[in-house]
């Protein structure tokens, strides 16, 4: 399941100033936050993507990883889990804004989305669990993108109750502790005992439902969910590095009736190859060839990833010269977004130096070093 561009999510133009991209989430946040549409799923949804963009936008230095690599630049930095990766550049700047929209005594999401608040926010939207797994890929799959069947286990609604956690919907009692409101508020007394305030801690008989289950269901225990075995295909895009960790939403762990699936994290693994060396989008290798070679110059055959390329070098070439091959190395970023620009090749020219030679050869090498074109000066 492919990412949508931030900068569509958003509406703005890559060349959007910040101001503009600033008043873009605005009215994205006034349109589609949760507290605009209480219980509409496809407008919680399209709010998190709205804060995720931004969170990567508004950062200039996001900005520019993602402008010149695409999701792969950032993922893993910016909102995955639940946003947990906003920092001085996102999540402040969001609350600020959400702020201004709703009021001064708004502080975070409470239990949506992953922030902390001490605002009586009502019940929480429980949020299945993040999985994360990693993905071995060789060069010509970096290079050409991919895609990879990802076999899993996860825990996925219940069939026989259909997540419910009781076959009979009459036997979901609201929680006593927490009056459904799956968080206990209790009062502090501050400093010295100066001022009162309260703290906000998710309910421990309900684990933040609000909702306790009377004859559970004998499949899932009461709990909704039930473990199940998967494969799901995943879209790789060219050029990811190894380490670069992609989200894939709503691929995590299932929360059960009335929650929202938690993400898979796939960890890029780059799997050594036996010709080439990656530095960033360049690859680097090397080409043995013969002392006349050296000494002629002409054209040599090298390989890369997609053939053999033909590739010219000079006269007198020395061992240890390095050829540049335009565009043969790895795509830049997300080649699917930007264009298709490509690193280079770098072939570094070894030239081969016989050990055992026949009589005929050394006779002749014999020459060769009396001739004054060998003569070292």
């Amino acid at each position: 399941m492919a990412k949508r561009d931030y900068y569509e999510i958003l509406g703005v133009s890559k060349t959007a100033s910040a101001d503009e991209i600033k008043k873009a989430f605005r009215d994205a946040a006034m349109k589609w936050h949760p507290h605009k549409n209480p219980g509409n799923k496809e407008a919680e949804e399209k709010y998190k993507d709205a804060a995720e963009a931004y969170s990567v936008l508004s950062d200039p230095e996001k900005r520019k990883k993602y402008d010149q690599f695409g999701h792969a630049g950032v993922d893993g930095s910016a909102g995955s889990g639940g946003f947990g990766g906003f920092e001085s550049g996102g999540f402040n700047d969001i609350n600020d804004i959400l702020k201004d929209l709703f009021g001064g005594a708004f502080s975070g999401f409470g239990g949506f989305g992953g922030f902390g608040s001490n605002q009586d926010q009502g019940p929480r939207v429980a949020r299945g669990r993040d999985i994360r797994t990693r993905v071995n890929l060789t060069l010509e799959e970096i290079a050409n993108g991919c895609e990879k069947e990802i076999t899993l286990e996860r825990n996925r609604p219940c069939p026989d109750c259909n997540g419910v956690g009781t076959k009979n919907p009459n036997d979901v009692k609201t929680c006593p502790a927490c009056n459904g409101t799956g968080q206990i508020k209790q009062q502090t007394r501050g400093l010295f005992g100066m001022g009162m305030g309260y703290t906000v801690s998710t309910c421990q008989q309900c684990g933040g439902t609000g909702k306790l289950v009377e004859n559970p269901c004998r499949k899932c225990s009461g709990s909704g969910l039930v473990r199940k075995k998967e494969t799901l295909k995943v879209n790789i895009p060219a050029g990811v590095e190894d380490g670069v960790q992609m989200v894939v939403r709503g691929e995590g762990h299932s929360a059960g009736k009335d929650g929202i699936n938690g993400d898979l994290l796939i960890v890029i693994q780059e799997l050594e190859h036996e010709n080439f060396k990656r530095q960033g989008p360049n690859l680097l290798t090397s080409k043995k060839i013969s002392i006349p070679q050296a000494i002629k110059g002409g054209e040599i055959e090298v390989k890369t990833l997609d053939g053999s390329v033909k590739v010219k070098i000079d006269a007198g070439t020395q061992s240890g010269t390095v050829v540049k091959v335009k565009g043969k190395g790895l795509p830049t970023g997300n080649n699917f977004s930007f264009g298709g620009s490509k690193g280079d090749l770098y072939v570094q020219i070894e030239v081969f130096i016989p050990k055992k030679m026949s009589w005929r050869d050394r006779d002749l090498l014999e020459k060769m070093e009396n001739a004054d074109s060998f003569k070292v000066d």
